[in-house]
């Protein structure tokens, strides 16, 4: 991995917050600002993913597709949770 350096401006009480971190954790404050950001980052992008997925689904919706009540969807669920093989639900409208 090709790492790359930037700069980015904090104020001192977030800098103080991030060393009482990497102490207690007994790492170094880069990693604590790294593993941070990454985890950051990969909320976002699950955020945005998750935004477009419904924005199809709605779509999809819209253009005919099927759509289940949603009592039938959590009994479904239920069962499969329990173990138990449960054909899935009929839909409310295609």
């Amino acid at each position: 991995m090709d790492n790359t350096t930037t700069s980015v401006k904090i104020d001192p009480e977030l800098r103080s917050r991030i060393q009482r971190v990497a102490e207690l954790t007994q790492r170094s404050a880069h990693s604590v600002m790294v593993e941070a950001l990454e985890r950051e980052v990969s909320r976002e992008e699950s955020l945005h993913n998750f935004i477009q997925e419904a924005a199809k689904a709605d779509q999809a919706i819209d253009e005919g597709g099927e759509v289940y009540q949603i009592e039938d969807v959590h009994r479904w669920l239920r069962q499969l949770a329990a173990g138990d093989k449960s054909d899935r639900p009929d839909p409310w409208r295609r």
